[in-house]
């Protein structure tokens, strides 16, 4: 006796249809969204192998070379600028990350008075334009003697990153469970020695996420930068490129190879933190 083939029904059929179609439309947006994407950046690099002029005709594929490269990394300051946007940004990273976790952690699990308050006064920090604060941070800096200064810059970026990342780090650490702090001081640590040998390890998402936020903040800053650092030897990547536009001419060749160099350490510290970064994101939103 032959088999009895099952007979599917008709809605059946349609709604399979209809899945396989909304199927090929999502993948086709994705694609289109894609290549929006990444077409500034295939443009940049693209005219960055140019030439000093190749900007001028952006659409010959021919006459390509890495002159651009050459006359940047051995004819200008470019490595200084480099090496001062890596202190700083490093700076601002490690010391950003570090007074934002010990305060969101205090937030979270501590009650103080003014913990309230805290909190509110780093949302409202945020509310603020950033020509707001070059004048009064200005004086500040200038008051304490840290105007062209590492120092001065990685502060200023620290103002500005810490208390988003306060913020965020407080929603995570209340997803951490407060019979482990418990635990610990069963076991006999501090307060500090809790948060940095059983919280911090759990946290290391949380952190990836606000050191992230941190060094893309001084990374690719201008506006401080700008005003804070007068002197050449101090000047940060940001700012460098500046001296490629003049008041005749805009060398947009260097500039674009430039831009695909500031890039790569930025695409290079995403890619280490990103099996954290949802984590990260997801979990501060859960609790708190």
């Amino acid at each position: 006796m032959s088999a009895v083939q099952p007979v599917r029904p008709s809605g059946h059929r349609s709604r399979e249809q209809r899945s396989r179609t909304a199927s090929a439309a999502l993948h086709t947006a994705l694609v289109a969204a894609s290549l929006v994407s990444l077409f500034p950046i295939a443009f940049i690099v693209f005219v960055s192998l140019r030439g000093r002029d190749g900007w001028q005709e952006p659409t010959r594929f021919v006459g390509f070379d890495v002159s651009n490269y050459s006359h940047i990394l051995g004819e200008t300051k470019f490595l200084t600028w480099f090496g001062n946007s890596v202190i700083v940004a490093l700076g601002a990273t490690v010391l950003g990350v570090l007074i934002a976790a010990t305060a969101g952690y205090a937030v979270s699990r501590m009650r103080f008075p003014g913990h309230r308050p805290l909190m509110w006064t780093f949302l409202v920090v945020q509310m603020f334009p950033m020509a707001v604060l070059i004048v009064p941070l200005y004086n500040i800096l200038g008051e304490l003697e840290l105007l062209d200064s590492y120092t001065g810059l990685i502060v200023t970026y620290c103002s500005i990153s810490v208390p988003f990342c306060a913020w965020m780090l407080k929603g995570y650490f209340d997803t951490v469970p407060v019979e482990i702090d418990e635990a610990g001081r069963v076991d006999g640590l501090t307060p500090f020695g809790t948060f940095w040998r059983l919280i911090v390890p759990l946290a290391r998402p949380g952190l990836a996420v606000t050191g992230f936020y941190s060094f893309i903040t001084a990374w690719g800053e201008v506006a401080f930068a700008t005003q804070f650092m007068s002197s050449e030897e101090h000047y940060t990547l940001a700012v460098g490129l500046q001296t490629f536009v003049g008041q005749q001419k805009a060398e947009w060749g260097l500039m674009t190879a430039a831009a695909v160099l500031i890039t790569v350490p930025a695409a290079v510290v995403f890619f280490v933190a990103q099996r954290h970064l949802v984590a990260g994101l997801t979990a501060g939103g859960t609790k708190g």
